[in-house]
This record gives C-alpha cells, sequence and structure tokens, in this order.
C-alpha cells in the first residue's frame, strides 16, 4: 500500500480561500456546480462500495465500475481535490471520512439522498431560478410540465429514489427531534401525512401506552398497510386515507406534522392548519407539534435558506423563520408552547387558544 498523503479533507476550495479577495473567492464558489456534479458521479458509479475493503488503482476501479480509465481517473482526480477521495503516492485511491458515508451499507448512509440531490428533478429546476424569481412561479412545472409528484408517479424510478431519500433522511433527523420533545403524556397521536409510518412507529416505541393515527393520501395508506402489517406495533396504529385540506380526525391529543408544511405555500398551509384546530375542538390539553427546518438569523450559513430555494423551486412552498410561523398558527387558532432553536431542524409546540 503507497505513502497516504495530508490531504484536507472536505476543504471546497484551496485551504486559504477565507483570505482570498473576492473576486478569487467568488470563483472558488462558482466551483459548486461543478463539485455537485462530481460528486453525484462517483456516488452513481458506487466508488465508495468499490473501496470499501481497502484501495484500489484506477484500472481496477475501471473494471468493476465499468468505466474507461483514463475519464475514471480525472474524475476521482477531482474528486480527490475537495477530500472524497484521497490519492496514495503509488496512484490507488482510498476512502476518507468524508467518502465514508457514500456507502450503501453504513448506517447513516447519504447515498440516496445524493443521488436525489444529482438527479434531474432537483438540479433542472435550478435552471430557471432567475425566471422562478422573475415570475414568482415555480421552476418545475415550466421544466418537466407537470407537478412534482405527478412526475414521480410518471416516472417511477424517480419516483422511488426520492422516496428512499427523503426516508433515509427523515429517519436520521426523526429520532434527534424526538429526543428533544417529550411525548409521554399523550395517548392518541395522529401523524398527518405519515407516509408508510416509520415515524409513527418510533413515537410508539417510545410511549408504550399510546396508539397512533396514521393519515395520508388512499395510495400512500395501502402502502402504509403493507409495510407496518410485520410491525410489532401494528394493533396500535389506525390507517386513515383522506385529505387534510378538507378534514382531520378528531379524538387525538397530540397531532404531528413532520416535513410537511414546508412543501406548501401560506395559504395551503393555513388550511392544513384550521383543519387540525377544527378537529382539536375544545380539547385544551391537546398539542400540535411541527417538526421543521427553521430559518436561522441572517448573515450566517443556513440549510434552510437553500431547501428554502428547493422548495420555492419545486412546489411554491417555502421554509419559514418563526415570525413567519407565529402569523400563520396564531391565525388559525394556535400559540407558541416552547422555544424552538432557529437556523436548524427543531420541533414547535403548539396549543389551542
Amino acid at each position: 500500500m503507497g505513502k497516504r498523503l495530508s490531504v484536507p479533507v472536505g476543504v471546497v476550495g484551496p485551504p486559504e480561500a477565507a483570505s482570498l479577495s473576492p473576486q478569487a473567492r467568488l470563483l472558488t464558489m462558482t466551483n459548486g456546480l461543478r463539485i455537485s456534479h462530481v460528486l453525484h458521479a462517483v456516488t452513481a458509479l458506487r466508488i465508495a462500495d468499490h473501496l470499501a475493503q481497502g484501495p484500489l488503482p484506477v484500472s481496477r476501479l475501471a473494471e468493476v465500475a465499468e468505466c474507461e480509465p483514463d475519464p475514471l481517473g480525472r474524475l476521482l482526480r477531482a474528486a480527490a481535490a475537495v477530500g472524497l477521495f484521497e490519492r496514495l503516492d503509488n496512484g490507488e485511491y482510498a476512502l476518507t471520512p468524508l467518502s465514508e458515508p457514500l456507502r450503501e451499507d453504513v448506517p447513516g448512509s447519504l447515498r440516496d439522498a445524493v443521488l436525489y440531490a444529482g438527479h434531474e428533478m432537483t438540479w433542472r429546476p435550478y435552471g430557471e431560478l432567475v425566471n422562478a424569481v422573475r415570475s414568482g412561479v415555480p421552476a418545475f412545472f415550466q421544466v418537466f410540465n407537470t407537478s412534482f409528484y405527478e412526475h414521480g408517479k410518471a416516472d417511477p424510478a424517480a419516483g422511488a429514489l426520492m422516496n428512499r431519500a427523503m426516508r433515509r433522511l427523515s429517519h436520521t433527523t426523526g429520532r434527534a427531534l424526538l429526543d428533544s420533545c417529550d411525548l409521554s403524556r399523550f395517548q392518541r397521536v395522529a401523524d398527518l401525512g405519515g407516509g408508510l409510518g416509520e415515524f409513527l412507529v418510533e413515537v410508539l416505541r417510545r410511549n408504550p401506552e399510546a396508539k397512533g393515527v396514521l393519515v395520508d393520501q388512499p395510495d400512500v395508506i395501502e402502502q402504509a398497510r403493507r409495510a407496518l402489517a410485520e410491525t410489532e406495533d401494528a394493533q396500535r396504529i389506525m390507517l386513515s386515507a383522506g385529505d387534510f385540506f378538507t378534514g382531520v380526525p378528531s379524538g387525538c391529543d397530540a397531532y404531528v406534522l413532520k416535513s410537511v408544511l414546508h412543501n406548501w405555500d401560506d395559504q395551503r398551509t393555513g388550511q392544513i392548519l384550521r383543519r387540525v384546530r377544527e378537529a382539536i375542538g375544545g380539547d385544551s390539553a391537546a398539542r400540535l407539534f411541527i417538526f421543521e427546518q427553521l430559518i436561522g438569523p441572517p448573515n450566517q450559513w443556513d440549510n434552510g435558506a437553500f431547501m428554502d430555494l428547493d422548495m420555492m423551486l419545486k412546489f411554491g412552498g417555502r421554509v419559514r423563520d418563526l415570525a413567519q410561523w407565529r402569523g400563520l398558527l396564531e391565525e388559525s387558532g394556535f400559540a407558541l408552547d416552547n422555544e424552538p432553536r432557529p437556523g436548524a431542524w427543531t420541533v414547535l409546540v403548539w396549543r389551542p387558544c
């Protein structure tokens, strides 16, 4: 094995980027598109999986990845420039801590998330960003001549990729968010737009005496019925097919909206919130839990600010700050009942008023 070189793992651009002139820093930032496509390419080619057992030369990687050696070598050189892989002094390539999560078989794998981010349904709408800002119209329909969800139905492979990516990310963030809030006093928890029910199952696992209601579109509920059939908590979950714009099941003391409301504009979000408030009725002890990315203070790194552009381009939705949430919820008959953390995924707890 060749001697490992000292590589600034994870550095996007030269290590001295912070001291560059504004012009040079701007040119460095323009590499973002190139870097994201390099990341997508090495993930699609499963380079991290092929290196799981140790370093390999480009010639061997080309064989197992079914590539031509010369272009693959050039791709890997670019990937190593940003710390995704490490080129050893004997010419072999090795994994780095940054590329380990690209493997499919590791806990916390980000493989599907990277493939989704590099799929045309994610990057092509950004080509219409200027037009979307000028017109105020979501770019996805302009690019694909259909809505995001209809596109996923028409292209099953793309839809399946999106679902896998969202489920992986949801699983990771969901556990962390539940660690930050206490649902133990609630006896009947409704998960609105809860997909296949993984999050609700985790809620019930932590609350052995509680029961759950899973609410989603009829086709999703049928998938959930099959997915939940083999789980220990299947008998504790009632499946409810419906449309939360028109009605929400009553009789629950906790209502959950996890990673749902950022898909919708204020008008449609307000409709959902009013349906929840109607379902709660006069139960002052009931609570609404909204799990969302919360926009943070200005002039600092904020993943939510970029996720907000995704929502704007794909759905016409938005990622909101606390003031925007207060406006929507107070208008719908709720008051904030906790102190959510801005600039991160967080839980906003609301009481009826």
